[in-house]
């Protein structure tokens, strides 16, 4: 797991975490907008881009190197943690595990109910289509799903190529089998949790459940929007949703 900062270190301190199969250049636009006021620091999750050659194992497994960096970096606390996807999902065990870890948190599309068949059919499929992760144009459609901005499609092409395929199967593995750790609801963070209205029902049942599990947390149905949406293509509605909510 890296790590990258931008600010002064002197500002509160907020981390944020790409979503899978993304990496840092994916929140630059965020980063711009906070960098003045805020200390930001992006890890990179193993197995992507530049840490591509790191095998990603689980999400607990990065829940706890995230842990380890911030009881190291910023004695066990920081401003605010966010992160969206398997992001989110990293976060929501950081949380769980660490119950003062941050003052602010922000959940955007984290899956909280096991997938069924995700050992037996979806991991089959991921072996099977690793080889076409190098194919310009299986980029293109798989940056679509994500929406990667096109601006940023040669990057997202250029570390899709840094994957390797256990990286890849322990993603969708630990993505569509991750089960919530209920004892979230005792984290003393205050809570934003973000779903976008035309997501599938799994993830807008998953917001719910977060939402009835952690006291006093705000949950935000993104109108409109699809999985990530908001976050990377409407970046000025996310970084107002998220201002209005940490001042």
């Amino acid at each position: 797991m890296k790590f990258k900062d931008f600010g002064n270190i002197e500002n509160p301190t907020i981390i944020l975490i790409h979503g899978g199969g993304l990496s840092w250049w994916s929140l630059e636009s965020i980063i711009a907008e906070l960098d003045n006021a805020y200390h930001i620091v992006t890890p990179i999750i193993d197995g992507h881009g530049e840490d591509g050659e790191t095998e990603f194992v689980s999400i607990q497994d990065t829940a706890t190197k995230l842990i380890k960096y911030i009881d190291l970096e910023f004695e066990g606390h920081v401003f605010a943690i966010g992160g969206l996807s398997i992001g989110a999902q990293i976060v929501t065990e950081v949380l769980a595990t660490k119950l003062n870890i941050a003052k602010y948190a922000i959940i955007e599309s984290a899956l909280v109910f096991p997938i069924k068949g995700t050992k037996t059919l979806m991991v089959p499929i991921f072996k099977l289509f690793y080889g076409l992760v190098n194919k310009r144009w299986f980029s293109k459609l798989q940056a679509k799903t994500l929406y990667v901005p096109e601006t940023m499609f040669e990057q997202y092409y250029q570390d899709s190529l840094c994957i390797t395929k256990q990286s890849l199967i322990n993603i969708a593995l630990s993505n569509g089998s991750y089960k919530l750790n209920d004892a979230i609801a005792n984290t003393k963070s205050k809570v934003l949790i973000i779903v976008g209205e035309k997501e599938i029902n799994v993830m807008k049942r998953s917001a719910h459940r977060l939402h009835d599990l952690i006291p006093n947390s705000q949950l935000n149905i993104a109108k409109d929007m699809k999985h990530g949406e908001i976050s990377l293509v409407h970046t000025q509605e996310y970084i107002a949703l998220i201002k209005s909510f940490i001042s």
